[in-house]
C-alpha cells in the first residue's frame, strides 16, 4: 500500500483538514499519478455535505485532476513517467456491459467514481484529488497536449466534458439558436464550446453585471431571467438549452422559450427537487426535458483534443489547498469566476 496524504471532511458540519491514508500499490496495468492540480466542483461541496445523502466518511474530494506520471505497471503501454495526465470522474467501470461497449462507461452500473465510491480493488472507498497522488487504471487516464496550460486544464475533467457532451449529443452547431442557463463552472464552459460549434449563444443569468464576461466568453446574447420582458421576446425560439443551475428553480421559463421539438438538458444536480413543470408545456409543442452526465473516457479525450486545437481552457483562480474551506463558501455565493483550482504543491504532508 502507499501511504497518501489529502485534504478530507470527516464529516457534513466541519471543515476540510489535513487526512493521511492508503492508496493501493499500483498493478501491472496502473499508473502512479503525482497530482498537480485539482479542479473545485460544486458536487465536491455536495458530497462533502452530504447533501446529496450518499457520503462516506472521511470523504477526500476532488474529479478535476491534472499530474505527472510517476510510475506505469508493467502491462501500461500508452503512458510513460513524466507525461503530463488528466484524471476525471471515473477510475474504473465494468468494461463489459452495452454502456462501456458504446464508451459510455459513465452510465455503466459498476462505474468506480474517483472519490466516494466502492472501489472492487481495496473494498474500500475511493479517495479523490485533494491529494498527494493517485493510482488509476491505465483506461481512465487522459492524454494532456503540452498547448494547454495544466491548471486551466483541470476543470475540462468536469465542468468541460459535462458541458461538452451534450452540446455533441444533440448535434449543436451552426444555424442553432442555444441558451446557457447559468455562467458559473459549467456555465461558462458550455458558452465556450456552444460559440465554438458555431451556435448562436444566449446567456440566461440573474446577474447584470454578467453581461461583459458573457460577451468576452463567446455569448451572443444576454437576458437576465428575472426580467419578464427579457423572457418574452425568446418565447418559442430556442432550438436547445443547457441548463447547468444547481439549484431547485423552476423550469418552465426555460420550457417555454424552445421551438416545436427543443429540449432542455439539464446538467446541473440540485439537492432539492426541481418544482414539477407544466406537462402542457412540454406536450403541445413537443418539446423534451432531458438530463445528461459528463462523457465517456473516449469523448472525454475527443474534447481534450478539441480543446487543445481552439485554444480552450477554464477561467480559472488558483488557490492553495489551506483556502479550499474559503473557496466553499464563496462558490456558494458565487464569488469565483470561474473555476477554483487548487495548486496541489501547497499540501503539505
Amino acid at each position: 500500500m502507499l501511504k497518501s496524504y489529502g485534504y478530507a471532511a470527516y464529516n457534513s458540519q466541519t471543515p476540510l483538514r489535513t487526512y493521511h491514508f492508503e492508496r493501493r500499490a499500483p498493478g501491472s496495468s496502473d499508473v502512479l499519478i503525482e497530482i498537480l492540480y485539482c479542479g473545485v466542483c460544486h458536487s465536491d461541496i455536495h458530497q462533502a455535505r452530504n447533501e446529496w445523502k450518499r457520503t462516506s466518511y472521511p470523504v477526500v474530494p476532488g474529479h478535476e485532476i491534472i499530474g505527472r506520471v510517476i510510475e506505469v505497471g508493467s502491462a501500461v503501454s500508452t503512458f510513460l513517467a513524466g507525461e503530463f495526465v488528466g484524471v476525471g470522474c471515473m477510475v474504473d467501470a465494468c468494461g463489459s456491459c452495452p454502456d462501456c461497449l458504446d464508451h459510455q462507461e459513465q452510465f455503466c452500473d459498476s462505474t468506480v467514481f474517483t472519490y466516494n465510491s466502492f472501489d472492487p480493488h481495496t473494498g474500500k472507498m475511493t479517495y479523490g484529488g485533494y491529494s498527494n497522488q493517485i493510482v488509476v487504471d491505465q483506461r481512465f487516464i487522459l492524454r494532456l497536449s503540452g498547448k494547454l496550460d495544466p491548471a486551466a486544464a483541470a476543470p475540462l475533467l468536469c465542468a468541460g466534458i459535462t458541458s461538452y457532451s451534450p452540446l455533441r449529443h444533440w448535434g449543436i452547431g451552426k444555424g442553432h439558436k442555444v441558451g446557457v442557463v447559468g455562467l458559473g463552472g459549467l456555465g461558462h464552459m458550455a458558452v465556450k464550446f456552444a460559440h465554438a460549434f458555431g451556435a448562436h449563444v444566449v446567456l440566461f443569468t440573474r446577474s447584470a453585471d454578467k453581461e461583459e464576461d458573457a460577451l468576452r466568453l463567446g455569448a451572443n446574447e444576454i437576458v437576465i431571467s428575472t426580467q419578464p420582458e427579457q423572457m418574452q421576446r425568446h418565447l418559442d425560439s430556442f432550438d436547445f438549452i443547457l441548463d447547468s443551475i444547481a439549484a431547485a428553480h423552476d423550469l418552465n421559463q426555460y420550457l417555454s422559450l424552445l421551438k416545436r421539438d427543443g429540449t432542455l438538458c439539464l446538467i446541473g444536480i440540485p439537492d432539492q427537487p426541481h418544482p414539477t413543470p407544466s406537462v402542457a408545456n412540454l406536450v403541445f409543442r413537443r418539446r423534451s426535458l432531458a438530463g445528461s452526465l459528463m462523457g465517456g473516457i473516449r469523448e472525454t479525450q475527443e474534447m481534450l483534443d478539441f480543446c487543445a486545437e481552439h485554444d480552450i481552457v477554464a477561467d480559472i483562480e488558483l488557490i492553495p489547498i489551506q483556502a479550499i474551506n474559503t473557496a466553499y463558501e464563496r462558490m456558494l455565493k458565487s464569488d469565483v469566476k470561474y473555476r477554483f483550482v487548487i495548486d496541489m504543491s501547497t499540501l503539505c504532508a
